[in-house]
This record gives C-alpha cells, structure tokens and sequence, in this order.
C-alpha cells in the first residue's frame, strides 16, 4: 500500500545513492518472484514501491552539490535489458534476486557512473559489484520456494535517490536519467511509483 507523507522538506545532507528503479511491469513480476518465497516471522520484507538495484551508494551529500552532481550523472547511454533469474540467501539474513554476472551494457554503466562520482571527489565503493533486488532482512530462515520464470528488466533510466531515514517514504527519487537522447527529468522532491 503507498505510503502518504508530510511535504518533503530535504534534510542536511542528504543520504543517496544512484539506481535502478523498476517499471511496473518489472515490478510485478518481483512481486510474483517474492511470493514464492517462506518468509519467517522476523524477516522484515521490503515494500514493492522500495525495490531497486543500487549502482552506486554515496552517503551524506550536501544539497548544495546536487546540480553538479545531476551534471555529472547526465551521461549518453543507451537502453538495455538485463535478467534476475536467481534466488538467494546471502550472510547476515538477506534474501535477495540476482544475476550471477551482469550484463555487460549493466557492467559499462556501473564503470561510467562511477567514474563521473570519483571525479567530483565522492565516494565509489572498491568490493566488487553485484547487482542485485534485496526483497527482506532478517530473513536468515526464509526459503525461496520453487524457482521462478527469469526476469526480464528493460533498463531505459536511472535514478537518483534520497534515502530519507523513514519508513514512509523510505526512499524519494531526486532526478530520473532517460537513456540515449531522452532530456533528464528533474522531478522536484516527489516520487514517481
């Protein structure tokens, strides 16, 4: 169920990250994908309109940077397609949808991301990426049910993102980034679900 929340007044700094955000189509089959699961009690699900695949997480930034950041983020790329197509559970209770290795298209806008954030000084973790959709934490017990269909999902954005420290919204989208020669959408302060 969506969330109804107060008018968004940004904090200092902002807490954000750049990601993937599904369609509603891609969401739909997570949705399906995380049904097969045995969750137990303890596990604390995330919400359909809270998936995503985080590209790139930069902590505490300050609101001041965000037009050169979006500057930054504005990079020519083209649209693609990737596919989930596994179930796992990874150390310390997190259930997740994976793909075992990313597509290459994925990959490349990984590394360029990442080299547009080190070049205004920010910070772009070393670990080796996977990308992933996490579905619960706290799930140490769940038990992924029987395999589902892959799932295809069609990359024409990315997204930045205000993690706001509630658990409604739990996550604003700050700017929206179309593929190939589509303008950047600034969207404000509201989430586009």
């Amino acid at each position: 169920m969506p969330c109804t929340a107060n008018p968004y007044t940004p904090p200092r700094p902002l807490r954000l990250f750049v990601a993937l955000w599904p369609d509603e189509a891609t969401r739909a089959a997570l949705a399906a994908a995380a049904q097969r699961w045995c969750w137990p009690p303890q596990a604390r699900r995330y919400a359909p309109e809270d998936w995503h695949v985080t590209l790139h997480f930069l902590g505490p930034v300050a609101p001041e940077r965000l037009p050169e950041l979006t500057q930054a983020l504005a990079l020519p790329w083209t649209p693609f397609a990737w596919t989930l197509d596994q179930a796992r559970l990874w150390p310390h209770g997190l259930a997740v949808l994976v793909s075992p290795r990313p597509a290459p298209p994925l990959a490349a806008l990984h590394r360029r991301l990442g080299r547009a954030l080190r070049a205004l000084g920010l910070p772009v973790s070393a670990r080796p990426w996977q990308p992933h959709v996490t579905l619960a934490r706290h799930a140490a017990a769940a038990q992924p049910g029987a395999p589902s269909a892959p799932i295809r999902w069609p990359v024409e954005s990315f997204v930045l993102v205000h993690s706001t420290g509630q658990t409604c919204p739990r996550y604003r989208i700050l700017h929206r980034f179309a593929a190939a020669s589509s303008p950047a959408v600034k969207i404000g302060g509201n989430p586009i679900v």
